[in-house]
């Protein structure tokens, strides 16, 4: 009998806890804003320095992909012919099937290259069955726009800048009639 009244107090105090406000997000009216650590879909990053994408499509995201969603192919960069890149190979199709993704980031740890980064993109539906499959046009457009928005680096030129030598102290000079030892 005791138990019974103290779940219907526990119950009577947690409704009168429930009727404050709503904490209900009005969706489609006010968007929730994302973490900067949110992983939404895959995306392609660009490079400023040479007008090109990062991606060489070298294919190690696609084969390792856990569910097969992502295709690629290469082709000879004419920018590198011309000395103005030092990209041998650039991304000629790339497509990702949205529908297929699971959101796990395995094509974003094995990148070399610092192409691939899990944007922060997250409302793409569509009402046709293949209607989620992202070409290189948006990958590279959805990239943009997350490198602008979080004011993107590639990681490989962070930890060149952290890893930098500093200059060495170069060690006192001894006061005259003093030997060192």
């Amino acid at each position: 009998m005791l138990n019974s009244v103290k779940g219907m107090a526990l119950t009577f105090f947690s409704t009168l806890k429930g009727l404050r406000k709503p904490v209900t997000q009005q969706y489609p009216a006010k968007p929730t804003p994302v973490k900067e650590r949110f992983m939404g879909f895959p995306a392609l990053t660009w490079d400023d320095k040479v007008p090109e994408p990062f991606c060489t499509g070298c294919m190690v995201c696609v084969r390792n992909c856990p569910t097969q969603c992502m295709s690629a192919t290469m082709k000879d960069n004419p920018l590198f012919a011309e000395g103005k890149s030092a990209r041998r190979k650039i991304i000629d199709q790339f497509e990702i099937n949205l529908n297929r993704c699971i959101l796990c980031g395995i094509c974003v740890e094995l990148c070399n290259f610092d192409a691939i980064v899990m944007s922060h993109e997250h409302e793409m539906s569509t009402y046709q069955r293949n209607g989620d499959r992202a070409d290189l046009p948006a990958l590279l457009e959805i990239g943009k726009k997350y490198q602008q928005t979080t004011n993107w680096q590639p990681p490989s030129a962070k930890t060149k800048a952290t890893a930098a030598p500093s200059p060495k102290p170069q060690p006192a000079a001894a006061a005259p009639g003093e030997t060192k030892s």
